[in-house]
């Protein structure tokens, strides 16, 4: 029996519950291996695919990563606290939702948004070539996940909303 066709039996057999998860931690760059792990573990009891699991990292990470990097540049509070001060540090929002093949991702931050998202998302595009950036990290989310959006608004942070259904395989196969 092929994976496609395992998770295509699984899902008639069973009742997927509706699951969620909420998850809240500083924007520091070792987090980012934490929450790709810890979305790959929350979908794992729906027996993805590698492939799927790897896609769904993949976007994860980037949309961490943006967060961390982009979001939380040193200009708002609790990035550089005064010595002495106490300090909030900055938040990432990580929320899963699995509504039964269907995983929705939303990460937040409440950094300094995006004054444009369009050029945002545009490959390439990146505010830090300084640091090395390739500007792909929209792309790769797009590319991976099967729905994206971006919601931001100057001085309030981003909202990345992603969808990706699980079990597609079999579905694919049997079109052609």
């Amino acid at each position: 029996m092929e994976t496609g066709q395992r998770t295509e039996s699984r899902m008639k057999n069973h009742v997927i519950p509706r699951n969620e998860m909420k998850i809240q931690f500083d924007a520091l760059s070792i987090n980012e291996a934490f929450a790709r792990l810890a979305v790959a573990a929350f979908v794992a009891p729906l027996n993805p695919t590698m492939e799927e699991i790897s896609d769904i990292k993949t976007a994860v990470s980037e949309a961490v990563t943006n967060a961390i990097i982009h979001g939380y540049d040193g200009e708002f509070p609790g990035e550089n606290p005064q010595e002495g001060q106490q300090g909030e540090t900055n938040q990432v929002f990580l929320h899963c939702l699995m509504d039964e093949d269907v995983l929705h991702v939303e990460i937040r931050d409440t950094g300094k948004g995006i004054e444009n998202i369009e050029q945002a998302m545009e490959p390439l595009f990146t505010t830090k070539p300084e640091m090395d950036r390739s500007g792909m990290g929209f792309a790769f989310m797009e590319a991976f996940m099967d729905d994206l959006e971006v919601v931001s608004q100057p001085g309030c942070g981003t909202v990345v909303l992603m969808k990706k259904k699980l079990g597609t395989t079999s579905w694919i196969r049997q079109e052609e």
